[in-house]
């Protein structure tokens, strides 16, 4: 048993220096060849024999060679299994953690029990959004922590602005997206405009990149107008 043993260890510590040594070649020779490539977050092997994934800035995705001599930007799909690798992936990145929310910048919605939980990232002037917000109606039992996002300009920033310091901020924000009407809202120095500053820088750093962007109790994110029904499957599945 301890000749074995020690075969096994000699066997881990031989494929583990193998493991570093490519990884090194792999750093090495994209950083030379690729500019961009000089700080490159993570290498490890994918499930295709192989080729190696290389992580950059936090999710972006790209495939290797063991020595860096080819890369690959694209998609990497399992046919057994039938299952997009690569989309699993940038979705486990990408994922948020609902308890690290900052949800003091956002305004809450509860509907019936409210027992469920879905954050929402949205810009006022986003016309996804409000068929979004539209549809959003039919669904029951949850509680929405809305984050307004204004990232499709100055006049994004000011309807949000108006939104965030009107009496009822949910009434507002309700008014103008599923029924058109503007908030007519004077924004005055008294009112704390900051929060939204802070959803920007935070979905910056977390790249949230467009509007509607949902995320769930589980940390999983849903970028686009989803219907009612998705938003209902992807609440049964997230509890």
């Amino acid at each position: 048993m301890n000749i074995f043993k020690s075969l096994w260890i000699f066997l881990a510590l031989l494929l583990g220096a193998s493991a570093g040594a490519q990884e090194a070649a792999i750093r090495k020779n994209l950083a030379e060849r690729i500019p961009q490539f000089k700080n490159i977050d993570e290498i490890t092997r994918s499930a295709m024999p192989g080729l190696f994934e290389v992580r950059m800035n936090g999710t972006e995705i790209f495939y290797t060679d063991a020595a860096g001599n080819f890369l690959i930007q694209g998609t990497l799909f399992d046919t057994r299994q039938r299952r997009n690798l690569t989309e699993e992936r940038i979705d486990k990145l990408s994922a948020i953690s609902f308890d690290l929310l900052p949800l003091k910048d956002a305004f809450t919605i509860v509907r019936g029990t409210g027992a469920r939980k879905l954050a929402v990232f949205e810009d006022p002037n986003c016309g996804y959004c409000k068929r979004f917000e539209r549809d959003l109606q039919k669904v029951d039992n949850v509680t929405i922590h809305m984050f307004l996002y204004p990232i499709l300009g100055a006049d994004s920033l000011e309807k949000s602005k108006q939104i965030w310091c009107s009496k009822d901020v949910a009434k507002a924000w309700a008014d103008y997206m599923v029924r058109d009407q503007a908030p007519g809202q004077t924004v005055t120095p008294a009112c704390d405009q900051a929060a939204l500053t802070r959803n920007v820088e935070f979905g910056r750093k977390h790249k949230i990149n467009g509007t509607p962007t949902l995320l769930f109790a589980d940390g999983s994110r849903v970028p686009g107008a989803v219907s009612a029904a998705q938003v209902e499957k992807y609440l049964a599945n997230t509890k």
